[in-house]
This record gives C-alpha cells, structure tokens and sequence, in this order.
C-alpha cells in the first residue's frame, strides 16, 4: 500500500499534518508493506527533511498513492480519481458550504473516509483535536482577560512552540479577581481545564458561584443540568440529549455574576440558547468577555456573530443593537473570541497527539484486517457512491436539500 501525506490545501495556514515523522517512523517499523511518501510544503510544522532524514520520499505529486492523509478539506483541484482521501470533510450533517466540494468527489469517483466518523463499536470517537481547541481557545480567554482587565497585550498561541510556552506566557500577569464560568465536559472542556487549571485558578460549586463574592479569581464548570431545566423543573440527561426541545435554559443566574464566559460546550440546534439578544441589552447582564470555543453561528451564543481569525481572534459586540466593534473598544461592549481552527494555532502538540491516537487506534484497521468496521463506518462515499451508512445524504450531494 502506498500512502500520501497530504500538505494542507484548502485552509493555505494550517500547519498541521496527520502522521508526524515521530509516527511514520512508527508505521516504517509496524506495517513493513505500507510505503509512505510526503508532500513537499513550506508551511507544515515538520520540514521535509524531517522526512527525509528518516527515509520517507518528499515528492510534489501524490498521484501514485492509493490513500491520501490529510487533516481538512483539499483543493477541489488538486483531487485525483478515483483515489482514497482521508480527512475532516465538513460534509456529512450537510454542511452547505461544503455542497459543491462533496459533489466534485462523487463525480472523481473518490472514496471518502472522514476522520470525524472514526468510532469505537459504542459509536465513542477515537480521533479528535478537541482537547487542543480547548486548550488554545482557553488561552485565547486569557489573553482577552489580560488585554481587556489589565491592558496587557501577551504573544498569541501561534507565537509559542508548545503546550509549556503557552503556560509560561500566561504565568507572566496576576489575574484580577474574575468569575469564569465554564460548559461543557468533554474533550474540548479538558481542555481549557488543563489551561485553568496550569494557573491555579480555584474551581467553586455553581451554587457559591451564583452566591458567594471572593477576593481572588474563581471558576465554575456547568454540566447540563447545570444550564438547562425541563419546562415542568425537572431534569433528565438522556430525556435532554433525546429531545432537547423540551428544555429551557437556566443560565440567567450566570449571567449576572460571571465576568467571563469560556464555551466549551456540544450543542444540539433543538435545545435552548444560552441567552437572548434581549437579555444581552439588560443592565444585569454581567459578563464582559466570551471565548466561544464551541462557535456554533447562529446558534446558542448571540453575540458570535461571526468566526474570528488567528490573526485577528477579538471583536466587540455592542449589547444594545448587537453591532459590531473594534476589539476592546468600550467597557460597555462584549468582547468575542470565535476562532473556529483553533488547534491550527499549536500545529506542534496538536499533530503529534491526534497522529498517535491515529496509530492506535485507526491504522490497525486501514493497514490491516478492519474487523471491527473502523474503517467501514467512516467511509461517506466508496468509489464516489454513497455507503448505506451515509445514505441520507443523497439529496444534499444532488444538490437539493435546503
């Protein structure tokens, strides 16, 4: 089997690769039968001749591979027939923007598998930069709280090597004393909790949270029973995640005593938002600044109004009309992080942990005997026809889905 490492072509800035030399070199070692070819790239967090000097060929054409690895969505014009892609292909829960890309790869009869549908036969994901979405997005938080409490300006994630630059940096100012409120539990929320929790910052029940004044920073982290109330004031998890329609949000209380709002996390688009635009315009609305990880538009969140960029992550919201302002521009405004490529931001940490965890636990089934259907359920199109999995997509890829 002769595979490609793709340089990433669709988002120019991403500096992340998929299998790091660190990994090939663990592939060379367990799949003699696998050859491995790079694409040469000026960007890519490893050099070329980091390959090179473990005996991988750097070449400009993939053509001849039989799988191509990437991490996001690939050039339209740089799509080979008929070949295997491997990537977060933003496609399968009809990602509009996305609609002429996956009708471009049925027609080039590609095979599709998309990283995002790698689970575990109790449907657990086995691979995923959430964790570094977290910790960048954490990060971005506290770089906010400094510029905006403090008028500190420290580097951006992207100016530190690693997961330790990052806490060093942060490490360089006394935090003021804040209340940080925090969703979420899942990889994206660890996170952001190694990034809180590398501070110090001391962690309170919601119920202090909500009661209790403190003379240092605090935070507190909200499951959904947390935020969220049945609309008779109960509350069951699986009665939440199955029909989330029926709830109603609980978040008002946060609102008036958070300064900081860290959103980490999954929301289904049937369940309550977190506050309204009405009450954004109340004087009891309280926090001033929201690092958005989650960055669902349209969504939860009224004031992510838009995605923010690595080279411009801040934008205020002016609470009365929901306008737009310049970054830290006003105490009355809200300020937004809404970088929706965080971990791009830490290429390093981030490529070397989701390539292990695609050696463990992908390539066994993609260079062996896929027994388990690994491979089987993360396959959208197989020869540019929809697999019966991903078989409800049919009138999205035609086109005609709204």
């Amino acid at each position: 089997m002769k595979v490609g490492i793709l340089r990433e072509t669709r988002r120019w800035t991403d500096r992340r690769v998929a299998i790091t030399p660190e990994t090939a070199l663990m592939i060379q070692q367990e799949y003699p039968h696998v050859e491995l070819f790079v694409q040469s790239s000026q960007i890519r967090v490893h050099t070329d001749d980091e390959y090179r000097k473990i005996g991988i060929s750097v070449v400009d054409d993939l053509a001849h591979c039989d799988v191509l690895i990437g991490v996001k969505e690939v050039a339209p014009e740089t799509m080979t027939e008929g070949k295997t892609y491997i990537m977060f292909a933003h496609v399968a829960k009809e990602q509009g923007y996305n609609q002429p890309f996956f009708a471009e790869m049925a027609k080039t009869k590609i095979t599709l598998i998309d990283y995002e549908y790698f689970t575990d036969e109790n449907n657990a994901r086995l691979v995923a930069f959430g964790f570094w979405a977290g910790v960048v997005g954490t990060y971005y938080g506290f770089k906010g709280i400094a510029k905006r409490f403090l008028k500190l300006d420290i580097p951006g994630p992207e100016d530190c090597r690693d997961l330790k630059e990052l806490h060093h940096q942060l490490k360089q100012f006394r935090l003021p004393a804040l209340k940080i409120v925090l969703t979420g539990g899942g990889r994206v929320a660890s996170g952001a909790l190694e990034i809180i929790g590398e501070l110090g910052i001391p962690e309170v029940s919601p119920r202090d949270f909500k009661t209790r004044e403190y003379d240092h920073a605090v935070f507190t982290r909200l499951d959904p029973e947390d935020y969220a109330v049945k609309k008779d004031g109960t509350f069951d998890l699986q009665e939440f995640y199955a029909n989330p329609s029926e709830y109603i949000s609980s978040f008002q209380p946060y609102l008036e005593v958070a300064d900081v709002f860290i959103a980490c996390h999954f929301w289904d688009s049937r369940s309550p938002v977190f506050f309204t635009k009405e009450q954004l315009s109340d004087e009891s609305f309280g926090i001033s600044l929201i690092a958005d990880i989650s960055c669902d538009l349209d969504g939860p969140i009224p004031t992510t109004i838009r995605t923010s960029s690595i080279e411009q992550p801040f934008y205020d919201i002016n609470p009365v009309d929901l306008s737009e302002k310049p970054a830290f521009s006003s105490s009355k405004n809200v300020t937004v992080m809404a970088v929706d490529n965080l971990p791009t931001a830490l290429p390093l940490d981030a490529s070397r942990t989701f390539a292990r965890d695609l050696f463990s636990h992908v390539f066994p089934a993609l260079f062996g005997a896929d027994s388990d259907g690994v491979i089987e359920r993360a396959t959208i199109l197989s020869q540019g026809e929809l697999t019966e999995r991903f078989d409800y997509l049919k009138e999205f890829l035609a086109g005609k889905s709204e």
